[in-house]
């Protein structure tokens, strides 16, 4: 395999605090199986699905009529340039992968649509050139101006790296000499209402090497914290995080994507800074987070309201918002952590969230997506599945949403997903997440390859071939999921020692021979999971899980008259697990239940003292992975469901 030196969406070859290190783009190619099936499909159905939304909106027509081309009104949200640049961004790190005419050539009309809007002094943003051209730069707050440039530096960097196209990126370097010119040291103590400049700025810096991006980058993280931001939805300033300054920060609070962007570019900033109180701050954040306001899914957002973080313990399955931006955001935040810290818990968290927080988005066709990603609904009413659905009752995942911030950030993070598999140090190479794939590095200048082989998420044996080793010895290390109590690890055939780090990684050194095969063994056994005590929305449940996946229940996989308000799982008979070809080849799982029968239905509540009259019945239940429901319609689905009572 031939690699160039280019990097992927995250660069930290000479980042001050890293132990570990993102390797060049093309050095991981995912080769088949499970996430070769989501990337096709993102590249032959989602990518071409997001250019046509993006017209059918109106987002291209605005950029049209900011340009000059047509006469309008601006369409949607203030916001709609940032589909259009994280659509671009999908677009460019997949032709990095593989070239496409089609991809191709929308892209080229975008971007040069977007060379055409662009004012003389740099500005660029649809909508107030359209609808309020006298109100540039006056409600950072609300306004949105710099959150659409952080996503247009992203894009730009993506097609700078993975294809060696620089037209965004002198689009991008305009706008931030304009945006540096007004908020720079010497300008407008002010920051944006939205974060996620920060960690556009901090690449682009890497990308550069310019100190003033870097530089302008810390200024926005620096100035939020000063209790002036108005807030939204009843929130004050909590809701923007401008309540306390970042290195003072012990709770994640307000809008969860705001909060998850921000923490990913204050991780962004200490990878280059080295400032301990940064990092203080940032633990503090994901204990926070994680302890006490975290879905099983991986997903965060407990509100509607503000689509925010709730209170501690604060869980609800069914009116939980779990925005698909916000896990992605978390993904981009943990992988961060795992490159300064090297532990097992973020890779851990990331392979959650994605399999499970992201993956529940993208119906399984690739044309439609989930905004909202509940873990109950009731015969598929008060659905959400928008942050702004008419009628509160989906039947299928949207086409498209009015405010489409998910569907794009899905595409931009299936088409680089193969950034996010392995990491390398001094030492050797590092597999943080299991898929079938082709990986080249270099261990002390030498090159050496090996390639993957596995059937996960379905099977846990992963087979690592090493197909080329230079002489000196070198460093194999794996990730044993927290979720898995005996792995098993065998070289060329012999059972070895597998005794795991203090990291949570299992590693294997010596000098290494092609054909030398190391094979990983993950029993993926279902298991039962039981929430704290302190989730009151879920007492006297329990969930079920398969290594990294979380499986629901779903009304139509079930005897008839069975209905999902009504049963009970009984956890201690045997459960069965069946491949079959429903929903494009998963795993079900057969799980014992009860289905309960009493004299409630006439009534909410009732004296204490007053007996209930109860029979049951057992039932053979049927749980399929979380990731998948709701594709063939929306009825009744459950994570969570009452333990029976022996």
């Amino acid at each position: 395999m031939t690699i160039e030196n280019k990097a992927g969406p995250v660069d930290n070859q000479h980042s001050k605090q890293s132990v570990l290190f993102t390797l060049p783009y093309t050095a991981v190619h995912i080769t088949g199986g499970f996430w070769a099936g989501y990337q096709q499909t993102n590249r032959d159905v989602s990518l071409v699905h997001g250019f046509a939304m993006l017209e059918e909106a109106g987002n291209l027509r605005n950029m049209r009529i900011a340009a000059g081309l047509e006469i309008g009104e601006f369409a949607g949200y203030l916001f709609a340039d940032s589909d259009i640049y994280k659509w671009l961004e999908a677009v460019g790190w997949e032709l990095g992968r593989r070239a496409d005419a089609a991809l191709q050539k929308m892209a080229d009309e975008t971007i040069t649509l977007i060379e055409q809007t662009q004012r003389d002094d740099g500005y660029l943003d649809s909508y107030f050139q359209i609808a309020a051209p006298q109100k540039r730069w006056t409600d950072l707050d609300h306004g949105h101006e710099l959150y659409c440039a952080g996503h247009l530096i992203q894009a730009a960097i993506a097609w700078q790296r993975a294809v060696d196209d620089a037209r965004l990126l002198r689009v991008a370097l305009k706008f931030v000499d304009h945006i540096e010119a007004l908020f720079g040291r010497n300008g407008r103590a002010e920051t944006c209402g939205h974060p996620e400049i920060e960690t556009a700025l901090v690449e682009l810096y890497r990308l550069t090497g310019d100190k003033r991006h870097l530089e302008l980058a810390q200024l926005f993280i620096d100035r939020r914290g000063r209790n002036t931001m108005r807030g939204h939805a009843g929130y004050g300033a909590v809701y923007q995080q401008d309540h306390v300054p970042v290195r003072e920060a012990v709770e994640v609070a307000g809008h969860a994507v705001r909060q998850l962007y921000l923490t990913t570019g204050v991780t962004d900033l200490y990878m280059e800074s080295g400032e301990q109180a940064l990092l203080d701050a940032l633990h503090c954040l994901w204990a926070d987070m994680t302890e006490r306001k975290l879905f099983l899914t991986g997903g965060v957002g407990s509100r509607f309201d503000g689509e925010a973080f709730g209170g501690p313990y604060e869980l609800p399955s069914d009116t939980c918002y779990c925005e698909t931006c916000a896990a992605i955001a978390s993904l981009m935040w943990n992988w961060r952590m795992l490159l300064v810290t090297g532990q097992r818990q973020y890779a851990d968290l990331f392979e959650r969230t994605l399999y499970n927080g992201v993956l529940s988005s993208p119906g399984l066709d690739g044309a439609c997506y989930l905004y909202v990603n509940p873990l109950q609904v009731r015969n598929g009413r008060y659905v959400r599945a928008s942050a702004d659905t008419g009628t509160g009752e989906e039947r299928l995942r949207p086409a498209w949403h009015n405010c489409a911030c998910c569907p794009p950030n899905v595409m931009r993070l299936l088409a680089s997903l193969s950034h996010y598999l392995a990491t390398v140090n001094a030492t050797g190479i590092q597999i943080h997440q299991f898929a079938a794939a082709q990986l080249a590095f270099a261990v002390q200048g030498e090159p050496a390859q090996i390639h993957m082989q596995t059937d996960y998420p379905w099977d846990g044996r992963v087979s690592l071939t090493v197909t080329e080793s230079g002489a000196l010895p070198w460093s194999l290390s794996l990730r044993i999921p927290e979720w898995c109590a005996a792995a098993a690890v065998s070289l060329n055939g012999r059972d070895i020692p597998s005794p795991l780090a203090a990291n949570g990684y299992l590693t294997v050194t010596r000098s290494w021979q092609a054909g030398d095969v190391l094979q990983l063994d993950l029993p993926l056994e279902p298991t039962f999971t039981v929430p704290n005590p302190r989730i009151d929305a879920l007492r006297g449940c329990v969930a079920l899980q398969r290594g990294p996946l979380v499986y629901c229940f779903e009304s139509r996989d079930q005897p008839d008259e069975v209905n999902l308000l009504d049963v009970q799982l009984l956890t201690e008979e045997p459960l069965s697990v069946t491949a079959v070809s429903l929903l494009g080849g998963i795993r079900t799982i057969s799980v014992p239940g009860r289905m309960i029968t009493s004299d409630w239905q006439n009534s909410l509540y009732r004296p204490l003292t007053k007996p209930t009259q109860m029979t049951s019945r057992q039932v053979q239940l049927t749980a399929v992975p979380y990731f998948a429901w709701g594709n063939r319609g929306m009825e009744s689905m459950r994570v969570w469901v009452p333990q029976a009572t022996q």
